[in-house]
């Protein structure tokens, strides 16, 4: 592809975009490669690479377009962004050349507003701080009170992109091999800070046709979900349930810990998140796991009542913490997203309370950075069952010293170079302490 002819892609994507509005984006581009096969693996990395970063940019863009009274558009969303990353208007216009998979040319009211951006960055002293970092304006003041005077650098490590991380599979290989496997793929990467399963991969590559992937020595989950895994502090030969498993990343890593022995059921509303998880699990040669699709008034919560020793509630949430890798996901959230959401936790905490016997734990985790979904909903569940209390992760496990000391984390891109993860520990008094 020219480099016009990707300029029309990404157009194409971003009015996509806007027309399924709440359609995930990365859903968008999957379908619309999917739909294109022509297009080649480099230049569909290049197409991807720039819509990504215009969606990162999506508040400030739009801005400086209303700014200088420019009606705004997806195509002038493209036109503006080349501009502001240092392009003049002759180079936009001959991206924008009207020829043969090319934008149309630009009007001459076009090149007029085009003109005005000439010399500007993204950041402007003006511009709103909820624009300048790319959150909705409703939900900079909470993250100002849960970072105080760290929310600027926070919320800047929030804007840039995210690294591509991999837990190895330790039923199969350990991180030595693994290291070498894919560094003969020519894929370089090294061991994690924080998790002792993971490597981080340098740069941007498609590790998921590598054959050490295929064969189910390594997947790909960041690495503060990783220490999601392992604060749950689950043994071999243990009963544990995943009470919203998904595709399985976390009940796959906890299979790993328990070397395979015991019993994990996996449950979760949807079947096609299930599914997707058996054929991860059956290429993992993982086989002490067990699915199940939870249905609303549903006799299975009660027929296990007080029976595991772990239940793990990685519960549905705004996602704020991976804004990096859903930049588009910051566009759509709502506050009644949030008040809902925070409702739902709450039903899901206590229907799977149930769930853990007595001295079991119960692990609460979330991919938010808002209070709401994460110290208040622990604050309002402890004051709301007392047989349940925070404790601290179990003294043997492999999670690094300095999350040993607390019975809850937050992580965030800032801070730890993960995504934006909440975790805490609860545990049921056992029988004989129970008032």
């Amino acid at each position: 592809m020219t480099p016009a002819a990707r300029i029309s892609a990404v157009i194409e994507l971003l009015e996509i975009i806007e027309k399924e509005f709440q359609t995930p984006a990365d859903a968008i581009a999957n379908r619309f490669f999917r739909n294109r096969r022509y297009i080649g693996g480099g230049d569909r990395r290049l197409v991807s690479a720039q819509l990504w970063e215009i969606m990162r940019h999506h508040r400030r863009l739009k801005w400086w377009l209303k700014r200088i009274a420019c009606p705004i558009s997806p195509r002038m969303m493209v036109a503006a962004f080349e501009i502001l990353t240092g392009k003049n208007v002759k180079q936009v216009q001959e991206l924008f050349s009207g020829e043969r998979y090319a934008p149309l040319s630009l009007s001459s009211n076009e090149k007029l507003f085009l003109e005005d951006l000439v010399g500007k960055s993204f950041n402007d002293p003006k511009m709103p701080k909820a624009v300048q970092f790319e959150v909705p304006d409703w939900v900079y003041p909470k993250m100002v009170h849960h970072f105080g005077e760290d929310v600027e650098k926070e919320l800047s490590a929030l804007l840039q992109p995210a690294s591509l991380d991999l837990r190895v599979n330790l039923l199969k290989t350990d991180i030595q091999e693994a290291q070498k496997l894919l560094k003969k793929e020519n894929i370089l990467a090294e061991p994690m800070l924080l998790s002792p399963w993971g490597l981080r991969v340098s740069g941007r590559q498609n590790v998921t046709t590598a054959k050490v992937f295929q064969e189910g020595l390594m997947e790909i989950q960041d690495e503060g979900s990783q220490l999601i895994a392992l604060m749950t502090g689950v043994k071999p030969h243990m009963r544990v349930l995943d009470f919203c498993a998904g595709a399985g990343g976390k009940t796959l890593a906890m299979a790993m810990m328990m070397e395979n022995k015991g019993h994990i059921i996996a449950t979760d509303v949807f079947s096609l998140r299930l599914t997707a998880a058996e054929r991860r699990f059956r290429r993992a040669g993982v086989f002490n796991v067990q699915t199940h699709q939870f249905t609303e008034g549903a006799k299975w919560v009660k027929r296990r009542e007080k029976s595991f020793d772990r239940v793990l509630v990685d519960a549905p949430c705004s996602g704020t913490g991976t804004w990096r890798r859903n930049p588009d996901a910051r566009l759509k959230f709502r506050e009644r997203d949030l008040i809902e959401l925070v409702t739902k936790q709450s039903m899901i905490l206590e229907k799977a309370a149930r769930l853990v016997k007595p001295g079991g734990r119960l692990i609460y985790a979330t991919c938010s950075i808002l209070e709401d979904e994460n110290e208040l909903q622990i604050q309002n569940f402890v004051e709301k069952y007392p047989e349940f209390s925070p404790v601290l992760p179990e003294e043997d496990t492999m999670l690094p010293e300095i999350f040993k000391k607390h019975s809850y984390f937050q992580l965030s891109p800032a801070r730890y170079n993960t995504d934006g993860f909440f975790c805490a520990i609860l545990e049921r008094k056992s029988s004989e302490n129970q008032e």
